[in-house]
Order: structure tokens, then sequence, then C-alpha cells
């Protein structure tokens, strides 16, 4: 049995909030683990933790990561990389004095960390390039397969499917009551999800609690192990390029809030620069020590 370092840290915590679990293994340069083993350490995380995130430093300048969920390797995970990065800036002095560090993702090649911790209590990520890539799902089954009416799906804005490190199927829908009582069948979800190749749902409401929030959302995301998602880096990216697209929003920084019924709302943060999306937020340690495996 061998020890690593490791951290559980919600992400996109505000106040109140929760926020998303995410367990770090922080990685020391002698240190390997397969991806058999990094499947086998997700799978012991079920129910306590969203996905396992994999750390190390590069070979090359940065940080490498790699994302498992208990059921897969996850292509990019957000709130893991806003958890994991937020945590080790911040408890190292050196990395504290730099604006931006490079991360090295196993699948979405490299992206570059914005440090704003001194300033905004936040870490921002370069969101991984768009893919538009269109639906033709008949808005009676995605309502169906959501657990909900076809007239709640709001006519206004469009359905779509967008690719910002998930592919996200992005559905409106009439009013934020509606949109934060949706409560979909879990294992029928999952099926519709792995056949149509979506990784998470995003259901929206321009409706929120909050007026200083520009949107609401929740995202379900049951082909990785679990109905929802409480606060989403990848899905809320993709959002932020339908927003771009549906003219609802033109780069300046906003928050999303993100939560379904009777929970404090977690905030997830867009802005742009040099016209890239990134999204940001803070993060909360919960447990430090050592995981043994």
């Amino acid at each position: 049995m061998r020890e690593y370092n490791y951290k559980k840290i919600d992400a996109f915590t505000s106040g109140k909030s929760l926020g998303n679990p995410a367990a770090c293994i922080y990685l020391e340069d002698n240190q390997t683990l397969s991806d058999d083993e990094m499947l086998g350490i997700a799978k012991q995380h079920k129910g306590f933790v969203s996905e396992v995130v994999f750390c190390r430093t590069s070979k090359e300048s940065g940080f490498d990561l790699t994302y498992f969920s208990s059921e897969c390797e996850v292509d990019f995970c957000g709130h893991g990389t806003i958890a994991c990065m937020y945590s080790l800036i911040k408890s190292s002095p050196a990395l504290l004095d730099e604006d931006e560090i490079i991360i090295h993702t196993n699948k979405k090649g490299a992206l570059t960390v914005h440090n704003k911790i001194s300033e905004k209590d936040a870490v921002f990520i370069t969101a991984p390039e768009a893919a538009y890539l269109q639906t033709k799902l008949p808005v009676e089954v995605i309502a169906e397969k959501l657990g909900l009416k076809t007239d709640q799906i709001a006519g206004r804005y469009p359905i779509d499917l967008i690719n910002a490190g998930l592919t996200t199927l992005i559905v409106p829908v009439i009013s934020l009551d509606c949109e934060i009582n949706v409560l979909p069948d879990e294992k029928h979800l999952k099926e519709f999800c792995i056949s149509n190749q979506i990784d998470i749902v995003l259901v929206f409401s321009t409706e929120v609690k909050d007026n200083k929030n520009i949107a609401h959302t929740r995202v379900f995301a049951p082909k990785f192990g679990y109905l929802e998602d409480p606060a989403t880096g990848s899905g809320n990216s993709a959002f932020g390029y339908y927003m771009q697209k549906n003219s609802m929003w033109h780069g300046e920084t906003v928050s999303i809030e993100q939560g379904g019924v009777n929970i404090e709302c977690n905030i997830v943060k867009l802005t742009t620069q040099n016209n890239k999306i990134l999204f940001g937020g803070t993060a909360t340690d919960r447990i430090i020590g050592k995981y043994y495996y």
C-alpha cells in the first residue's frame, strides 16, 4: 500500500454554499498510477466526490492534470480544475506570485490558469475551444427524459449541443420555479445521454434568485455515475458560448448561480480574455492528509 498527498476540496463555494466536491491526489515526481489504478481510486470515492483529479508537476512547465469519475476517465473537469489549482496556488507562496500557470490536461491539451486570488479570491481557467455540434433531437423526447412537459421548455431560445470540455446539451426552461424543480430519472437520462453521445445536460432559466447573476443553471451528469453536478466549469463554459451565440452575453464578467430547489446556490464566474471564455471561482479545503492505495 502506497501513500499519496490528498485533499478533498469543494469548488465554486460562495458564502454558505457547499460547492462541488472534488478529491485531489497530488503526485510526487517518483509516483505513478496506471489508468486502472486511477479508476480504482475514483471508484472508492463514489458518492463522496463528483470526480478525482490527479495532479503532478509537468516535465514541460506547470502541472499535468488527469480526471476520473467512478465510471470512467473524464475528458475535462472544470470544478476539479478550480479546486485543485485554487488550493495549490493558495498554499504555495511561490505560485501566489505567478499571474498565469499552464496546465496540461490529458484530453484537452494545454490551458491557462489565471491567478486572481489576491484581487478576487478566485482562479480563472481558459475554457477549451468550443465545438458547436448542434442537435436534431425532438423537444418532446428531451422533455420526457428530463421529466418535463413539452411546453415547459422555453421557445424563446434554442436547444443546442456545445462542447467546451464536455459535450453539453443545453435546454432553456420557461421559469426559475420550473427549472429548480426538474428531477429526471437517473437511469433513463443516463441511457439517453450515452445513446446520443451527450456528456452532460444543462438546463437554464434567465429568471434568477439573485439579480446580480445573469442566469440560473443546473447540470445533470448520470453518465459519470451521479445524477446532478452542483457546480460546473465545463457546462457553464458551454453555456457561455451559447449565450454569446444567442446575443445574451457580450463578454463582460458575469456570475451564474447553480443549484436545485432549497439549495444555497453555488456561483460560477465567466469572463473573456483575448476572445476566449474563462470560467472561475473560489474553493474551500475540507480534508487535507494522506490517501493510501
